[in-house]
């Protein structure tokens, strides 16, 4: 049988405006009314995700143009949207801003499109009163094809700038106006270098999220938000098939280590891994019998003195690695398998030493975008050929090689610069500063587990 979804998509005339904001309200009230609410973000990023799923108590999924094909964003949001009430899709960046200037690829306003979903469009309003009747018009005759299902206004002055706001888009009759939110600079998240505070070091607690529901609450027309989203038509649910589990891979989770997308573990389990969670931060040990590590990325750097410390587990890894255990590590573990990591203040801290590679942290941003990589030769991943899509955003850069490290990637990115040389391998171990989607080649995921089993056996 069908399934029967309500859904909409939150999106900004710009990064900043308050989408994040408004998505955590939405699903905090959604949720206080009972309603089984399944939250998703476009785009790589990991953190917004993980205060998504606190607030609306259900795995927030990416959905990417750009890493993922357009039939695997469709099933992955079916999937899910499926199993709830309603859909809330946080977007990226401003409705239209996308890989180029040139088209939607890669747009919020593009997986609006795919997922025939209306577009809740944010506007900060902080300088803004009859001009924002200006901009909202643009916005919704810029692409016929969208639906806006109304505009919020983040950041007004009060019930008198608030007035004029609702005037002057009046005029247009074409957008409704669903409320103002006033400034409430105590209900903003705390950020840091890779954006807000992660749900792992600021989880949200309730508290927080009850207010931020109550602001959505008194401020905005909810009922006429609700009663203005379509009825989607969810294909049957169809089991995914999984495999029995054959091998025993280790996930590192915890505080440093926490920027998984949540595809790749399950592709990883439906292909038989076993995932055992560990903290390289307090496990003194690896879980027993392993037969593969994944260390994802996230913030070794601010960990780093605990992580130097604990001489333990770095010595159980590399053991292990020295008998051939696979290791497959992301960014924030790749810096974990350098010799060292070395702060803002000079200060160098040793890490598991497995590859012969120094890092340092940097004030300004080192690379920030999509990436292609192909094996130039066979590994963890699969063969020579293979390819996979995903993401790079890091401070810091690899400071000095002590010896040598072969590099199993031909390394391309999205606008379409000179391939590099990336994927450090040593051994069984792979690491990069790319964090891969699957998703957009599960096959990886398959070779990754195999080449578990190869050990295993």
């Amino acid at each position: 049988m069908t399934r029967q979804t309500r859904g909409l998509l939150i999106a900004g005339t710009q990064s900043g405006v308050g989408k994040t904001t408004v998505t955590l309200g939405l699903l905090s009230a959604l949720r206080r009314r009972g309603l089984a609410v399944q939250p998703f973000k476009v785009g790589p990023d990991f953190i917004d995700p993980g205060h998504h799923s606190r607030a609306a108590g259900r795995v927030c999924r990416n959905l990417d143009g750009w890493m993922l094909s357009k039939d695997y964003n469709l099933a992955n949001f079916q999937r899910h949207a499926g199993q709830a009430q309603v859909a809330v899709v946080e977007g990226v960046m401003g409705l239209f801003d996308g890989y180029d200037g040139l088209s939607e690829a890669g747009s919020t306003a593009q997986m609006a499109k795919w997922l025939g979903l209306p577009v809740l469009l944010v506007v900060d309003a902080r300088a803004l009163a009859r001009s924002a009747a200006a901009l909202v018009h643009g916005f919704a005759s810029f692409d016929p094809e969208l639906t806006l299902a109304g505009v919020v206004f983040n950041r007004i002055g009060g019930a008198t700038h608030l007035h004029y706001l609702e005037q002057a888009l009046s005029q247009l009759g074409e957008v409704k106006c669903l409320g103002g939110l006033p400034r409430e600079a105590k209900l903003a998240i705390p950020e840091r270098h890779l954006g807000l505070t992660t749900a792992e070091d600021h989880p949200l607690q309730e508290e927080y999220l009850g207010r931020l529901a109550d602001l959505l609450e008194e401020h905005l027309d909810l009922e006429g938000l609700l009663a203005a989203l379509p009825c989607l038509e969810m294909p049957p649910a169809v089991p995914l098939e999984a495999a029995p589990p054959t091998v025993r891979l280790g996930v590192a989770r915890d505080q440093a280590f926490c920027f998984y997308y949540p595809e790749n573990l399950e592709l990883l389990a439906r292909f038989g891994a076993e995932l055992l969670p560990f903290s390289p931060l307090t496990d003194r040990q690896l879980p027993e019998n392993l037969h593969g590590v994944y260390l994802g990325g996230g913030y070794p750097e601010l960990f780093a003195a605990p992580l130097a410390a604990n001489d333990g587990l770095k010595q159980d890894l590399a053991e292990q690695a020295a008998a051939g255990l696979p290791i497959y590590a992301e960014c924030g573990g790749l810096m974990y398998l350098s010799q060292e990591i070395q702060d803002l203040e000079g200060r160098r801290h040793s890490m598991a030493g497995l590859l012969p590679l120094k890092v340092r942290m940097l004030k300004r941003l080192k690379a920030l975008g999509y990436r292609e990589i192909t094996l130039t030769a066979a590994g963890l991943l699969g063969p020579a050929g293979t390819q996979a899509r995903g993401h790079e955003f890091h401070y810091s850069e690899i400071a000095a090689e002590t010896g040598d490290l072969p590099r199993l990637y031909r390394l391309t990115a999205r606008q379409g610069a000179a391939a590099l040389a990336e994927g450090y391998c040593r051994n069984h171990i792979l690491a990069s500063y790319v964090h891969l989607h699957f998703g957009s080649n599960p096959e990886v995921a398959r070779h990754l587990v195999e080449n578990c089993r190869a050990y295993k056996e």
